[in-house]
């Protein structure tokens, strides 16, 4: 299942994925990957400067993320092109949500806030 958003003609889409070979019931930890494709469908160049995450499990947790770039990188990204990386998060249940934004800087210097998605963070072995 992918997730997907508008804003300020950056589209984002998102992959979530279930690692149960790294993931340990017993110690209530269960890791999951995401994988974003950023793309500009605007006129202009713009770079991603930072980040922030909403982190939420289903034990009512909730835990913020800041940060500069993504995995150590502040791309530009052309009209026309995207960017693409993946990351993760472990959670204490089965079960959760990640969302949040990240701040884009234009060519002329102007900041933009692009919303990430909602998405779902859902371990197959609850079905």
């Amino acid at each position: 299942m992918t997730f997907t958003e508008v804003t300020h003609d950056i589209k984002i889409v998102v992959k979530p994925v279930f690692i149960e070979n790294e993931s340990d019931i017993i110690r209530k930890k269960y890791v999951y990957v995401y994988f974003i494709k950023i793309e500009n469908l605007g006129t202009e160049n713009v770079q991603l400067m930072k980040r922030h995450w909403e982190i939420s499990d289903s034990t009512g947790e909730t835990y913020e993320v800041n940060g500069d770039g993504v995995v150590g990188r502040q791309p530009i990204i052309a009209p026309g092109k995207s960017h693409s990386y993946n990351s993760y998060s472990v959670l204490k249940s089965m079960s959760g949500s990640m969302k949040g934004y990240y701040e884009m800087k234009r060519e002329d210097g102007q900041m933009i806030q692009v919303k990430i998605p909602e998405f779902l963070l859902r371990s197959h072995l609850l079905n």
